[in-house]
């Protein structure tokens, strides 16, 4: 027990603290944050609560405003430095006093009232900013998005810039961007609630909440690996949840049959991941241990095909099935590169992208080996093949027309049918159980059609099964590895799925 001296100068020291400076050494973590804090004068307190379960964050805050040379409103935040990438979809709840409340994301240089910042700002009455201090105590300056009543808010930084990003949940995001606001490398990062009346205290929700580091500028792709979330999204509600977090790569969860376990691969191995326990485990895959993220579960369970890189064959991806519950591996495609992606419903095929005299195309095999089926002939990369449930049709992703986009044809090859042409480069169409929709990850234009890299910005995006206008289900930092496999819940309600962040 400290004696009355020393606990006398613990009073002294606390009471000659800066209100910002007690309230910071007083900080308890909320979810992935270090802390809260009622920036400027506030005449009601604010409060922050994280629910584990739903990993949901509700933040209370009154304060005037945030504008002019300083600014009043609860926070919470964490420190960080380098670049990064923050995400929610924020509601504010009820009707409100003042149009002019808001919520979203703030980064500032100190926690002190007019510290320079930059915030993304989403008003009560749908306008969405980017707002910006240039330097302490100076005028708040904004440049305002032309998306309204928008509820997904990003904001970047990347090297001297910062990109706000926004929509209304299914849209694609609209960006507004400043390029001259130094913070310092090292700033407060959080989520905020400014009531815009002191006089009462407003309240948000925020929710898929995501503070991601990207690969840093010396990045070489296929050597370098960042970390990875194993996620799950609910498709009527899009909420997301992350089941496991892991500084190294992992890659393309499927759902296995019975809902119970996800399987993704790892450093070349496979892993079962059981949802009750949180827990992985090896997949025993003999010695077939150079597996990619190219594994697809029978439609009866038992067994899973996977692709994996054969030294007897100068390294190139040949395709294998092996009990689910692992055993000795038995080869199915003589020729490589062999890349798999499908199993028929009736368990008596297996699809997938073969490169065959330069050419990449897809192609159709027994699960027992054989004699393979080339289904595509048409100049340009095919790939993705997966059939539908009822058997009728492959769905395939093809550079055909200039662009990746997403195609379906019969099982024998014919009848070929474009599905998508849209900005984007789409890649993977995965078929729900129930037959009704189609999943898919979608690249910008500014990758090439052709590829599929890691770390980018891309979107999960959801379509009716026939074609039709897509809607955005999840904003993600991933693209390879993400959704290469079918990975759709048995019962139709969820996907899995990988996003990306730097954790070391």
């Amino acid at each position: 027990m400290p004696n009355s001296r020393s606990l006398l100068l613990s009073l002294l020291l606390l009471a000659a603290m800066s209100p910002v400076a007690r309230a910071t050494a007083q900080q308890k973590s909320i979810g992935v944050f270090d802390g809260q804090t009622d920036v400027g004068t506030v005449s009601r307190r604010g409060s922050a609560a994280y629910g584990a379960a739903r990993q949901l964050y509700t933040i209370a805050g009154s304060g005037q405003n945030m504008w002019g040379d300083h600014d009043d409103f609860h926070f919470v935040w964490k420190r960080m430095t380098g670049d990064f990438i923050l995400t929610t979809r924020a509601q504010l709840l009820g009707k409100g006093v003042d149009p002019h409340r808001k919520v979203g994301w703030s980064v500032r240089s100190r926690l002190a009232t007019g510290s320079p910042h930059v915030t993304a700002a989403v008003h009560g009455d749908g306008l969405a900013a980017l707002q910006f201090r240039r330097t302490s105590g100076a005028m708040t300056e904004e440049s305002r998005s032309p998306a309204s009543s928008t509820d997904v808010i990003q904001l970047e930084r990347r090297g001297g810039s910062f990109i706000m990003s926004v929509a209304r949940f299914g849209d694609t995001l609209t960006t507004t961007r400043v390029d001259d606001v130094q913070l310092g490398d090292t700033v407060y990062v959080g989520l905020f609630v400014c009531a815009h009346n002191d006089t009462i205290v407003e309240r948000g929700v925020f929710r898929d909440v995501r503070i991601t580091v990207p690969t840093k500028a010396d990045f070489v792709a296929y050597r370098d690996y960042i970390g990875s979330n194993l996620e799950t999204v609910d498709v009527a509600s899009g909420d997301r949840k992350i089941l496991y977090r892991a500084p190294v790569s992992l890659q393309a969860p499927n759902w296995t049959r019975d809902g119970r376990a996800l399987i993704y691969n790892s450093n070349g191995r496979l892993y079962r991941f059981d949802l009750s326990t949180g827990a992985p485990r090896v997949i025993n895959t003999g010695s077939v241990t150079n597996n990619n993220n190219d594994h697809v579960l029978s439609f009866d369970g038992r067994t899973i095909a996977i692709s994996s890189g054969s030294a007897a064959d100068s390294g190139h991806s040949i395709v294998y099935t092996v009990p689910l519950r692992g055993g000795t591996p038995k080869r199915v495609t003589a020729r490589g590169p062999s890349y798999l992606h499908g199993w028929s419903a009736d368990d008596k095929y297996l699809v997938y992208v073969g490169q065959r005299d330069g050419e990449f195309d897809i192609y159709r095999i027994p699960v027992g080996g054989g004699e393979e089926t080339r289904l595509t002939t048409t100049p340009g990369l095919d790939d993705g093949p997966e059939y539908t449930p009822d058997g009728r049709y492959i769905y395939f992703n093809s550079v055909r027309d200039g662009t990746m986009q997403i195609w379906r044809m019969k099982p024998d090859g014919s009848g070929p049918e474009q599905l998508t042409s849209d900005g984007y480069n789409n890649w993977f169409p995965h078929i729900s159980p129930d037959g009704k929709w189609v999943a898919f990850i979608s690249f910008t234009k500014e990758v090439d059609p052709s590829d599929h890299p890691f770390y980018k910005h891309v979107y999960i995006r959801l379509m009716p099964i026939a074609g039709g206008p897509a809607r955005v289900l999840a904003y993600v930092y991933g693209g390879q590895g993400t959704i290469n496999v079918p990975s759709w819940s048995p019962d139709s309600k969820r996907l899995a799925f990988v996003s990306n962040t730097d954790m070391k």
